[in-house]
């Protein structure tokens, strides 16, 4: 039996990698992922500009602005965390012969006032571009506040008290539940992502290869040459096997194609590798603060082993439905419900902050199927604890024993029934003559 096992988990594993349908949808995802990690790059190359360059002329007719402004206009880039590069000169040009020769510069003229202390012209040949005019705007502010404090009798010390931020000391009693407000947004915006989204590109993968295999083997009748030589149990197994392998290897492969993304990127500007670096230490900065990074050591563990455990259950159920198919329209129904359980498990785990602790939400991070993305989630917030997650994990080993003990029943009745009724009415008739 464990050379047939054998045999026929390799033989479907190597069938499926060596696809056509395998090398090409991998192809198309190493460009798309290479391609959206260095699409600066690419549209660089294609006469785009992503160099975001700022070119700022300062005609300062008070001769006392210009350096306030330079000060200020570099401030302001930073507390906004603009990228933009900023070339910022001042001029003694007149604004006429300015403006004939213009192009993509900024000219700013600085005029004295009695009764507003200083006025700003802003003039530029087109629009200027949101981000860049907020950054222009908000130091123009600054630089009248600044400069009517110099030109005034106003205490500036005082004045600095008064419109000063109130400090406030942030104390949470609870230390054990972290604020989901806090760090929600941080944690479900750069973290969860990547493990949710690869998660529902692998379900899809994995419920159409189990699925169309069985399908293509029945539809081309070699199925009953292959259970005349192995049992239906020792078929089912292998398809399981091999479906979850091939899950694995997909799974390493995108993790391969988004490492060559930012070597590329890294080779092609090793400007960006700063840049890199930088939004990395950010964003392990922000997480350790919130308490995260200090989490990861049970987290990573307790969700790799619900999303194994998730595979395993998947490919259980499918493969059980994929035997009573017998043509296309039988084999894309049974895909419907699986798809529309991962998308319920995905939108309930990026909403879980929005619950607040419901017990309904809890109740349903021990849901086989919902339990591999929610119960993560809730972890990570603080709405529940190890001990539910082991609960989850707990569950889901018993369904998947459960499925496989009573499925295997199943799977020997519909894999040689090549009957049209529909997949549910096979589907019942099988389980009520079981009963």
């Amino acid at each position: 039996m464990n050379s047939k096992l054998s045999f026929l988990t390799k033989t479907s594993l190597l069938k499926r990698i060596k696809s056509k349908w395998f090398i090409g949808v991998n192809i198309l995802l190493l460009v798309i992922i290479v391609g959206i990690i260095n699409i600066d790059s690419i549209i660089s190359y294609f006469g785009g500009d992503f160099s975001d360059k700022l070119e700022i002329v300062v005609i300062d007719k008070t001769n006392s602005v210009y350096d306030i402004f330079k000060n200020n206009i570099n401030n302001s880039k930073n507390i906004i965390g603009n990228d933009t590069s900023i070339d910022i000169k001042k001029t003694t040009k007149s604004e006429k012969s300015l403006e004939k020769n213009l192009k993509d510069k900024v000219l700013i003229i600085f005029t004295s006032s009695d009764t507003e202390y200083l006025k700003a012209k802003v003039i530029s040949k087109e629009k200027i571009d949101t981000i860049k005019y907020q950054l222009i705007t908000s130091s123009l502010s600054t630089t009248k506040y600044n400069y009517g404090l110099i030109n005034s009798n106003i205490n500036i010390e005082e004045l600095n008290k008064i419109s000063s931020e109130i400090k406030i000391d942030r104390v949470v009693l609870n230390k054990d539940k972290p604020s989901s407000d806090d760090n929600m947004n941080t944690i479900m915006g750069s973290v969860f992502p990547t493990i949710i989204l690869p998660f529902f590109m692998l379900v899809i993968f994995l419920v159409q290869m189990i699925g169309s295999e069985i399908y293509e083997e029945k539809s081309s009748r070699s199925m009953e040459i292959i259970i005349s030589n192995v049992s239906p149990k020792t078929h089912f197994i292998s398809k399981i096997i091999s479906s979850n392998l091939f899950a694995i290897i997909q799974g390493l492969l995108l993790i391969g194609y988004g490492a060559l993304g930012l070597l590329l990127k890294n080779s092609i500007d090793t400007s960006k590798t700063s840049e890199i670096t930088s939004m990395i230490s950010s964003i392990w900065t922000t997480l350790s603060n919130n308490g995260f990074i200090d989490k990861l050591y049970y987290i990573i563990p307790l969700t790799l082993i619900l999303l194994l455990l998730s595979f395993f259950a998947y490919s259980l159920v499918a493969g059980i439905l994929a035997s009573m198919t017998v043509n296309m329209e039988d084999y894309q129904q049974i895909q419907t419900p699986i798809m529309l359980v991962s998308v319920l498990a995905y939108y309930l785990a990026i909403m879980a902050s929005v619950f607040n602790g419901a017990i309904f939400i809890k109740v349903l991070s021990y849901v086989p199927f919902i339990s591999c993305l929610l119960s993560p989630a809730l972890l990570v917030i603080g709405q529940v604890n190890i001990i539910d997650v082991v609960i989850s994990i707990a569950i889901l080993i018993v369904f998947n024993i459960f499925i496989f003990k009573h499925g295997i029943n199943i799977y020997k009745e519909g894999i040689l029934n090549y009957s049209n009724e529909k997949v549910w009415t096979k589907f019942k008739k099988i389980i009520r003559n079981k009963n």
